[in-house]
């Protein structure tokens, strides 16, 4: 596959903030949701959007390490992959977590936006994924987890 780093930023934005023909990107999908309804559970042991949003900003974290060959350890918050969601939030707390989400996607869009084209097939790191399917699985991440979301708002009502 051949794509410019151009097309791949495009590509990165429209699933996390610019406008798509799929429906809503990550950013849409949260942006209305109260602190309330971010901890809302379907069931016991499901994840909630708050737990969603916080996967999805450590992921952008963790392309953005690969790609940069950091050590583990430099996330904002204490922890990995899946963070527990509180038994309350305020709506201050709720949009720190949202903030969080908007910081990791900016730096992993800087990072992205000066990579060179030509390590773009090559595999990042210790990781068996190349550097286009580390930029393009945080994309198509961001994509899966707004539809998880949208489920979520709607099976609330």
């Amino acid at each position: 596959m051949h794509i410019s780093v151009r097309e791949l930023l495009r590509l990165f934005d429209e699933a996390y903030n610019r406008p798509t023909w799929l429906g809503s990107n990550l950013r849409a999908a949260v942006a209305r949701v109260k602190a309330k309804e971010a901890l809302w559970r379907p069931a016991p042991k499901r994840h909630n959007v708050w737990e969603l949003t916080l996967h999805a900003a450590y992921w952008k974290y963790m392309v953005r390490r690969r790609l940069l060959e950091e050590k583990r350890g430099s996330f904002v918050l204490k922890g990995s992959n899946w963070f527990r969601s509180p038994a309350k939030v305020s709506e201050k707390e709720w949009r720190a977590i949202l903030s969080v989400l908007d910081e990791e996607h900016r730096k992993l869009r800087a990072v992205v936006a000066q990579i060179s084209p030509a390590i773009l097939h090559k595999r990042v790191g210790r990781s068996r994924w190349t550097a286009l399917q580390s930029i393009s699985g945080a994309a198509m991440h961001d994509i899966y987890h707004a539809g998880q979301i949208q489920l979520l708002k709607r099976l609330m009502k």
